[in-house]
């Protein structure tokens, strides 16, 4: 089952193009690290502005590099159904363990338009499938209910869970049971999330804090003042990367740490000088820079 700390990894650039050798050493840095799972081709990692043969590539890439040791759960969501598939069956060749496929964004699709689009994905795969429920990106929100019909099918096993409501885990836990795998989207909410029945998380923050987000999540299940403790020197990390649009401000602390330039692509841009002092200083209190 998925669980523990999953990261969404972020895609790395030189001169605005793909980064392969630094997108390898990113992996390999998870796989030292303890990250329990990768996310190649996210929102996290600029999955709209990376071409179809570069969001193949990073597939191929994690697949490659985890060789098995952790799962790969590939982005290959899309507002189109027919794109979102094509992806999707390219990603099971490849190797991908699992995919993680987001609501259709900007069409605004009925529940039963969600129904019929995660379905026929469902129908046309047979690896297993995260839901990834995030209105604020979206700008549509799967109902418990439809998440329920969706779980009946043989694919969908779980959801990365972005909504910022904590009820939702309680009212997916009655309407799924515990063996639907709730992982939340939002790294800052993760403690409280965990306690009320989820098994992970999706996360940015782990890109450059590793071992803390790993060690956060054992602790979760093994430690819970532990937990505690750790889920305090992350929330400053967590804050400041969502300062302004991610992946820009995990990206600028990627670089700091040397992992890889701070480059983003339009229409996203850099960020800000005083959002940088923030993410430093909370780099300061997480003790990594």
């Amino acid at each position: 089952m998925l669980k523990g700390s999953i990261v969404a990894l972020i895609t790395p650039f030189k001169d605005e193009n793909l980064s392969e050798g630094e997108y390898v050493k990113l992996i390999n840095y998870h796989l030292e690290n303890g990250t329990n799972g990768v996310v190649p081709g996210g929102t996290t990692g600029e999955s709209p502005t990376l071409s179809h043969n570069e969001h193949r590539k990073i597939i191929e890439i994690a697949v490659k590099e985890c060789k098995g040791k952790i799962p790969v759960i590939a982005g290959t969501g899309s507002n189109s159904t027919d794109e979102a598939i094509e992806l999707s069956k390219f990603a099971e060749k490849a190797g991908s363990d699992s995919l993680l496929v987001v609501t259709p964004y900007y069409n605004k699709p009925t529940q039963e338009g969600l129904y019929q689009h995660y379905k026929k994905i469902n129908d046309n795969v047979g690896i297993p499938i995260i839901i990834y429920n995030i209105p604020s990106r979206s700008v549509i929100n799967m109902e418990v209910d439809t998440m329920a019909k969706l779980y009946e099918l043989k694919n969908i096993k779980g959801v990365k869970d972005a909504t910022g409501d904590l009820n939702r885990v309680d009212l997916q836990l009655k309407a799924m049971g515990k063996e639907f795998i709730q992982l939340t989207g939002n790294d800052d909410n993760a403690l409280e999330f965990n306690k009320r029945g989820g098994v992970g998380a999706i996360g940015v923050t782990a890109n450059v804090a590793a071992k803390l987000a790993s060690d956060f999540q054992k602790a979760c299940v093994d430690d819970p003042k532990k937990a505690v403790e750790l889920d305090k020197l992350l929330q400053p990390l967590h804050t400041s990367l969502f300062i302004e649009s991610n992946p820009s401000p995990v990206k600028y602390a990627a670089s700091l740490l040397r992992m890889c330039k701070p480059t983003v692509r339009l229409p996203l841009v850099e960020i800000r000088e005083e959002t940088k002092k923030k993410v430093s200083e909370a780099l300061k209190v997480a003790k990594l820079l």
